[in-house]
């Protein structure tokens, strides 16, 4: 019986993955107010059922009690996220809210079938992020001199990842711990700030020039790192940035052009960077050592197919760093790959979400920072799936709200209520734009009526 419950279980949660992404794009187009609250509405119980679904699976394969507490905690914090926002925020967009809980209950589901020590931390950390984020959108509102702080926020980035660079220890080849937490997280962040606070007006070709001199820094201190991941994060971000900042495509030809130059040079200078490309061009020619990994993850993908083993049925274990950066390759193996494109396809509709307010925002500092930060999320996402289907050598990064991993939770739902806090402004520009639009008509109405009385 248990068996037949798990095998319908996968087809449930998929086909309630399926039709969320639907809603994700097809609340999008929707004019009417009514309807678009009743298709968040909908997604919200989408989530419950997938979860209740999942983790009664993975009860039923335990037997372990502790997995009804979770779930129960997990509905709990998704209950507080979703009420309060709603009773705090009036104008913000609940479909990046949905996005966001769905993405974290799809990690919650893999790291309680994983390793349930590991996803009620994660739910703390979560919880703890999502209670300093209720009031960021706040102070976005609030602090207009954030964009007076550049040299605060290149100093701050710089001194952190060099603290990281000189005091951290080498863990799995790469520094990037200090304390237990990633700065490289909440630099990529800052350094957006950075960004968008030098180049929002007047960009001069000096500005460049000073601009490309702060990223090379980032970039060049988390190579010395192996941090290779975080380095291609910051350089795509400072190359969109550079391009949207002074509209030359000269600019984007050229630091395309330098950051290739670099990867070569990288290749060269650095043995790690030698020995994913190596793992990358064939790693079954390297099983044993430094291919081991992406081999593991590739049979864990075929394994699944298209409509996955179901929960507790595959061996994501034999993965190396399971929980944190291929969490994409479990997914596949027990969910199946069309839950693994439908998870692809919610991480895009966050990402053109995002690109939306950056276009729709009048504010030149605000959409660069809205910009920015899609950018590195998108990238982020390319770099964790590309890296663990072999379309690009690995990177070592986490999938957003998915994968295991405190800071970057932390950092990512903090970028979040950023995008929140733009969104808002957004709406209250759009109010302002339609006050003056009736103004305008009111003045115009009552010059009309002057003009036929006299």
């Amino acid at each position: 019986m248990i068996h037949v419950i798990v095998e319908l279980s996968k087809y449930v949660i998929l086909t309630l993955m399926v039709v969320y992404t639907f809603h994700c794009f097809y609340v999008v187009s929707r004019n009417d107010d009514e309807e678009r609250i009743d298709l968040l509405g909908q997604q919200l119980v989408l989530i419950f059922f997938m979860d209740f679904t999942a983790f009664l699976v993975i009860y039923l394969q335990t037997w372990d009690f502790q997995v009804i507490v979770f779930y129960l905690e997990t509905m709990a914090y998704f209950a507080a996220v979703q009420i309060l926002f709603r009773m705090i925020y009036k104008k913000a967009s609940f479909l990046l809210l949905n996005n966001m809980c769905m993405l974290l209950s799809i990690g919650f589901i893999m790291l309680c079938r994983l390793d349930l020590t590991y996803a009620t931390r994660q739910l703390m950390i979560a919880a703890g992020g999502s209670a300093v984020a209720l009031i960021v959108p706040v102070l976005i509102e609030k602090m207009r001199f954030l964009n007076r702080l550049t040299w605060l926020y290149a100093g701050v980035g710089i001194a952190l990842l060099g603290a990281v660079l000189i005091f951290a220890r080498t863990s799995y080849g790469a520094k990037l711990s200090l304390f237990g937490i990633q700065p490289s997280e909440l630099i990529k962040i800052v350094f957006i700030f950075f960004m968008a606070s030098y180049l929002y007006k007047d960009v001069t070709f000096r500005k460049v020039v000073v601009a490309t001199v702060v990223s090379a820094l980032h970039v060049i201190i988390l190579v010395c790192s192996s941090d290779l991941g975080s380095a291609l994060i910051f350089f795509v971000a400072y190359l969109v940035l550079i391009y949207v900042a002074t509209r030359n495509v000269g600019y984007l030809a050229l630091g395309t052009g330098a950051g290739c130059a670099g990867a070569v040079a990288a290749y060269f200078l650095f043995s790690h960077v030698r020995q994913r490309v190596t793992a990358w061009k064939d790693p079954m020619a390297v099983y044993e050592n430094e291919g081991y990994q992406i081999v593991q993850s590739l049979f864990a993908i075929g394994t699944g197919g298209w409509f996955g083993m179901g929960l507790c049925q595959g061996s994501p274990e034999s993965i190396p760093i399971v929980k944190q950066d291929f969490i994409f390759s479990a997914i596949c193996e027990e969910l199946g790959g069309i839950f693994g494109i439908c998870l692809i396809l919610v991480c895009m509709s966050f990402f053109l979400m995002i690109v939306n307010i950056a276009i729709r925002i009048k504010n030149p500092f605000y959409k660069l920072i809205a910009l920015g930060l899609g950018t590195e999320y998108a990238t982020q996402v390319f770099l964790t799936v590309g890296g663990v289907t072999k379309f690009i050598p690995l990177t070592g990064v986490t999938l957003p709200l998915v994968s295991y991993g405190g800071t970057s939770v932390v950092c990512t739902i903090l970028m979040l209520a950023i995008i929140q806090g733009l969104y808002i402004l957004r709406e209250d520009e759009d109010e302002e734009i339609e006050r003056q639009r009736r103004e305008a008509r009111r003045r115009l109405r009552a010059e009309e009526e002057i003009r036929r009385r006299y």
